[in-house]
């Protein structure tokens, strides 16, 4: 899977550089293009939760599963309604969740320590930090548009968020201490790809090839592995006829919410809104899920 993963490093670090030299992309923020790639490409890598549900019910000695369909989708509801409530708290806590999610999951390739979570919480805050520090009032404005004004809640100067990026990079040089030459390859590459995405890319466009093309689909791989770990390519194939339905399913859903949305805001107002808050929706349940099958299983 190393292997694997650096050659994926290694094609998404060259497609970075390729990609900034577009003129093109450096001006349009191809709004209807990012949510056409995160409503196939980045869901779908969540699209066997339902698979991961029931693994964890056999976990908790339970005979059914409705209830894990219940909570799951009660949770994600929840997310939504609590979002119209408490827009601000709610993307704080999107933010600091994302951050973590982010920085464990793009490094699960290296085995996973429960006392690093701070680690992976700093690896993971690039993802964040990144746009506001080269396009801050383009990020500020997404945040706006998330009825968080985030620029008269408090104020974050270029020199803090230049900190944070230094301790990311350093967060990364931990991970991978000890490790081999092909790890320490992979982090430091997908480090320099998500700055200079962000540096020459829209926040929104930056933000969707990340998460689609570096995000999900080394997810991807990981879930491919683990269906078939003699045969790579045979466990791929089957990942994507698994999480198809869900992930056409999931997509719809976020279609028909975007449809309503567009009767009162702005095209691109509602399609912002849709992505995140829709995203924030699938995290937070997708992240407890992570976090109960890995506490059971090492009980």
């Amino acid at each position: 899977m190393n292997k694997i993963n650096f050659y994926h490093s290694l094609i998404f670090f060259n497609a970075c550089i390729f990609l900034s030299a577009f003129e093109y992309l450096k001006n349009n923020n191809l709004l209807i293009f990012s949510l056409f790639l995160i409503l196939s490409l980045g869901i779908s890598h969540g699209a066997l939760d339902h698979i991961k549900g029931q693994k964890l019910v056999k976990l908790l000695n339970y005979k059914s599963t409705i209830s894990f369909y219940i909570l799951y989708i009660f949770i994600g509801l929840s997310i939504i309604f609590l979002w119209l409530l408490f827009p601000k708290i709610l993307l704080l806590a999107f933010l600091i969740v994302a951050s973590y999610h982010f920085g464990k999951e793009d490094t699960e390739f290296i085995s996973y320590r429960s006392n690093q979570d701070l680690i992976y919480f700093f690896k993971g805050s690039l993802v964040i930090t990144a746009p506001l520090l080269f396009h801050k009032a383009e990020t500020l404005e997404i945040f706006n548009n998330l009825n968080f004004d985030i620029s008269q809640s408090f104020f974050i100067s270029d020199e803090i968020l230049c900190l944070s990026i230094i301790i990311s990079f350093f967060a990364n040089i931990f991970i991978s201490s000890n490790k081999q030459i092909e790890i320490k390859s992979i982090l430091i590459m997908d480090f320099i790809s998500i700055l200079l995405l962000n540096y020459f890319l829209s926040p929104i466009l930056a933000f969707t090839i990340y998460f689609c093309f570096l995000h999900s689909i080394r997810h991807s791989f990981k879930l491919s592995n683990e269906l078939n770990k003699n045969n790579f390519i045979k466990g791929f194939k089957e990942f994507i006829i698994k999480a198809m339905p869900l992930t056409i399913l999931t997509a719809i859903l976020f279609l028909i919410f975007l449809f309503f949305l567009k009767n009162y805001y702005f095209l691109d107002s509602a399609i912002s809104k849709v992505i995140f808050i829709g995203l924030a929706s699938l995290t937070f349940p997708h992240i407890l899920l992570e976090y109960l099958i890995e506490k059971y299983e090492q009980a």
